[in-house]
C-alpha cells in the first residue's frame, strides 16, 4: 500500500482550515493524511484535532522559516491568511508571500490559496464609487488577497486559486443576524444593492478544498469558485425565518449608512457588498454552486445550513 499523501494545512483550528481537516478525516479512500499548522499546539482547538488523531505542528504566518519546516515532506499545502485578526492589509501580504516561498522552498506538489478579488482591477482608486481606504485599497481584505496571487505564481508553487462567497456563519458570529426592529419584529439589514448574495458554510470552503486536491494537477493555475447558493436579501430573511419560526423582513440597507455603522471594518464591508453590487453577474458567475458540487458535491444549500446551525443565530 502507498504511503498516504500529506496535505498542510493552515488554520487548521480555523473555519475554512478546520473544514478541511475534517473533510479529510471523513473521507473513507484515506489518500490523504493531514497536517494541522497552528501558532500554539497547546491550545484546546488544537488538542483536540491531536485527540483525533490529526499531526499537529507548530508555524507561524510570520515567520517563514517555520513554514518550510512545516511544509516539509508534504504533498499539498492549504495556504490561508485571517484579515479579521490584524486588520492590515500589509501584514497579509507578508504572511502569503511566506507562505508562497515556503511551499516552493519545500517542493509541494499541490497549493491551494483562499484568495478574493483585487477590487481595484476593476475599480482604480481614483474610481470614487467606492471610498479609497487607507490610502491604497477598496476593499481590504479583498485586496490584500488578490494582489498576494502573484507571489505563489512569481515562486513557481503550483497553486489552484480558491475564491469563496459569502459566509452564512456570519450571521451567528458577525453581528448580521436579524434584530428587532421600531415594531417589534424581527428584520435582517444587509448593503445589497439589489443585487443576489453568493453563500456559503465557512467549513465547507475546506470541503471544496479537498475536492481541489483529490482532482490533482488538473485545476493548478486556475480560479475555482466555492458558493452553497445564490439568494435576493428577501429570499434570506424569509428562509431565516423559517428557521427561527418567525417572520423576518429585509431591508437593503444604503450602503453609505452601513460604512457609517463604525465598528470596526464597517467601511471594509460596505464597499465589499458594493462592489459586488457593481461587478453584479461577473461576481456571480465566479461562484457557481453547481459547479462547485461538480468539485465538492457535499457542499450545502442555506437551508440545510440552517438545519444545523439556525438555533445558533442570535437575535440582536
Amino acid at each position: 500500500m502507498s504511503a498516504k499523501q500529506v496535505i498542510a494545512v493552515m488554520g487548521a483550528t480555523g473555519a475554512q482550515g478546520g473544514g478541511l481537516v475534517q473533510s479529510i478525516l471523513a473521507d473513507r479512500s484515506g489518500r490523504f493524511a493531514v497536517r494541522g499548522v497552528t501558532r500554539n499546539p497547546m491550545a484546546e482547538k488544537a488538542r483536540a484535532l491531536t485527540a483525533q488523531g490529526v499531526e499537529v505542528v507548530a508555524a507561524d504566518a510570520d515567520d517563514q522559516a517555520s513554514l518550510e519546516r512545516a511544509f516539509a515532506g508534504a504533498h499539498g499545502v492549504f495556504a490561508v491568511t485571517n484579515f479579521w485578526e490584524h486588520l492590515s492589509g500589509v501584514r497579509e501580504m507578508r504572511q502569503a508571500a511566506a507562505m508562497a516561498q515556503a511551499s516552493k522552498a519545500a517542493g509541494v506538489n499541490h497549493v491551494v490559496w483562499s484568495t478574493l478579488e483585487d477590487t481595484r482591477r476593476w475599480i482604480p482608486l481614483d474610481d470614487n464609487r467606492l471610498p479609497t481606504l487607507h490610502g491604497e485599497y477598496k476593499v481590504p481584505h479583498f485586496d490584500a488577497k488578490g494582489a498576494s496571487d502573484r507571489f505563489f505564481t512569481e515562486a513557481g508553487a503550483p497553486t489552484t486559486f480558491l475564491q469563496a462567497a459569502f459566509y452564512w456563519d456570519n450571521f451567528i458570529h458577525f453581528g448580521m443576524g436579524p434584530r428587532r426592529g421600531d415594531t417589534g419584529g424581527l428584520v435582517m439589514a444587509l448593503p445589497l444593492g439589489g443585487a443576489k448574495l453568493p453563500g456559503i458554510a465557512a467549513g465547507d470552503i475546506g470541503k471544496v478544498a479537498h475536492g481541489i486536491f483529490r482532482r490533482g494537477a488538473e485545476t493548478v493555475g486556475t480560479y475555482v469558485g466555492a458558493a452553497g447558493e445564490v439568494l435576493s436579501g428577501a429570499d434570506v430573511a424569509a428562509k431565516v425565518g423559517r428557521a427561527l419560526r418567525q417572520n423576518v423582513s429585509f431591508v437593503d440597507l444604503p450602503f453609505d449608512t452601513y460604512r457609517a455603522l463604525g465598528f470596526p471594518g464597517a467601511d471594509d464591508l460596505a464597499n465589499m457588498f458594493q462592489f459586488q453590487a457593481i461587478l453584479g453577474d461577473e461576481f456571480l458567475r465566479r461562484r457557481d454552486p453547481t459547479l462547485t458540487r461538480t468539485v465538492s458535491p457535499e457542499v450545502l444549500d442555506f437551508d440545510a445550513w440552517l438545519a444545523a446551525n439556525g438555533s445558533r443565530i442570535p437575535i440582536g
